[in-house]
């Protein structure tokens, strides 16, 4: 039956897909046709996986027969099941979008090319959620950065050719670094399969050479996730990119990059207590705390507001990190909570500066003055998505934040409560900004004839918007799952 192949089509489907694309090259709207089929099967099957595995639990595919560790195997949990659907659902929902959006800021020849890639990108991402092997994770990562920096070369602003410079030279350290791990891991334990380094690393977890191991895969991922201080690539790729590639990758590819870094830390080294013997603990929370300021100071500066929803993200990317830090059940599903609910939140934020773009042409916060009148839709999507941001209870961002502190308050690190409220709370002054532009300054003169963004825009910006309210309102489903993937990941399982 389809429904047992359904872990492989998952990424054989988006990645036999872009070849296709490539040939279609003489007709854009075929290839745009084919990226949202793409893109909303691999919804489905995501939402599919995540149903069988909260029915009948971890779901094991092995590619071509071949019996793990000697083949590679597709092992769907609920950790990696709840990301798979984070990944599609934002492929799905900024498909659509991507059509208007793409003809403004790509030039007409790269349209063809956009979705060819789009296509890869999907499928590496997906492909890093769901493989249970560390060597074929780096492969998708590769196949994931490869057709990302592809994506933010294309729009017609010189400098985004820079930035995705910038961005592959980073990303190369961080997948050298990586596979380092990977081989320093190969070479203690013979295997590469996730589940079977678990079971092995015990026996040689006190050596030099697993301890180095474990610190190039830490700093490989943390390049990837733009933990700080590995965050120099992400202001210029997200500001410098087309506006529904920031909105994609701003909600998958840090977002995937996270879950790696915890795979690696709770599934990989579940069965070493590694936040014990060694100070990683203290560590990434100190690192995750001046993530949570510096992202969010330097942001209440910036004048493009791409730039400052940039820096935004690592504040953001601080907050999971803090939940990894705690290695506590609470903690560990504060920052896999937020691992979803940053996506919805930055995603819709992200395809406001589309709609934006699409008028003004620019979005620096002169352009957005006025905007409030003009643009009342995309504005009032804004400001929904912001208060989610700052984390304003009935939305999505005050659930995993009030997760995080409860994580805190369980182990008596007052303090660390406090900074997580303190750093919300700068927030509200760069997105408070914007709304002052847009809806209490005048607009300036010859922008009366701008009007709201099309229907194909505004409408994919309303469904992040409003999913951001609906999981904030409603969160019990999604705070179920997520306590329920910390507490098998906390309990050495994968």
């Amino acid at each position: 039956m389809i429904s047992s192949h359904l872990p492989v089509l998952q990424v054989i489907v988006p990645l036999m897909s872009a070849p296709i694309c490539l040939f279609l090259r003489r007709v854009p709207i075929a290839t745009w046709a084919i990226a949202l089929a793409v893109s909303w099967f691999c919804f489905g099957v995501s939402v599919t996986l995540l149903l069988q595995v909260l029915d009948t639990g971890t779901i094991v595919y092995e590619i071509g027969g071949w019996a793990a560790p000697w083949g590679i195997e597709y092992r769907v949990d609920l950790v990696n099941a709840f990301v798979l659907v984070i990944v599609a659902a934002v492929g799905a929902v900024t498909t659509p979008y991507a059509w208007t959006s793409v003809r403004r800021e790509i030039a007409p020849r790269r349209v063809y090319l956009f979705f060819t890639m789009f296509n890869l990108c999907l499928a590496g991402l997906l492909g890093i959620a769901i493989t249970g092997d560390a060597f074929n994770l780096f492969v998708f990562l590769e196949i994931s950065a490869l057709s990302g920096y592809a994506l933010i070369a294309m729009a017609r602003d010189r400098r985004a050719l820079t930035a995705a410079y910038r961005y592959l030279v980073m990303g190369t350290v961080g997948a050298t670094f990586y596979v380092i791990g990977v081989g320093l891991l190969y070479m203690m334990t013979g295997t590469l399969n996730m589940a079977d380094l678990a079971d092995k690393l015990p026996q040689v977890a006190g050596t030099r050479t697993i301890l180095a191991a474990l610190a190039f895969l830490t700093v490989g991922i943390g390049l990837k996730l733009a933990m700080f201080p590995l965050h120099t690539w992400l202001p210029n790729a997200y500001t410098r990119a087309p506006s529904v590639v920031t909105a994609f990758l701003a909600a998958t590819a840090t977002k995937v990059a996270v879950y790696a870094l915890i795979r690696v830390y709770f599934t990989i080294f579940g069965k070493v207590d590694i936040f014990e013997t060694m100070p990683i603990r203290e560590v990434l929370m100190v690192l995750a705390i001046i993530a949570m300021f510096a992202g969010s100071l330097v942001a209440i500066f910036q004048e493009n507001v791409k730039r400052l929803l940039a820096y935004s993200s690592i504040a953001q990317v601080g907050y999971m990190v803090l939940g990894i830090s705690f290695a506590t059940v609470t903690g560990l599903s504060g920052g896999i909570l937020h691992l979803f609910n940053h996506a919805l939140m930055k995603c819709a934020l992200f395809l406001v500066m589309g709609c934006v773009f699409y008028r003004m042409g620019a979005v620096t916060m002169k352009d957005f003055e006025g905007l409030g009148k003009r643009m009342p839709l995309t504005m009032a999507a804004f400001v929904v998505s912001g208060l989610s941001l700052i984390g304003v209870p009935l939305t999505v961002g005050f659930v995993s934040k009030w997760v995080l502190i409860q994580a805190a308050f369980e182990q008596g690190m007052w303090l660390i409560a406090a900074l997580i409220v303190a750093s919300s709370l700068l927030a509200v002054i760069y997105i408070w900004r914007i709304v002052e532009a847009a809806y209490f300054r005048p607009s300036p003169e010859g922008a009366e004839k701008v009007t709201e963004a099309p229907l194909s825009l505004v409408v994919p910006t309303w469904i992040m918007a409003l999913a951001s309210v609906y999981f904030g309102v409603d969160a019990t489903r999604t705070v179920d799952i997520a306590r329920a993937a910390a507490s098998m990941l906390i309990g050495g399982g994968s």
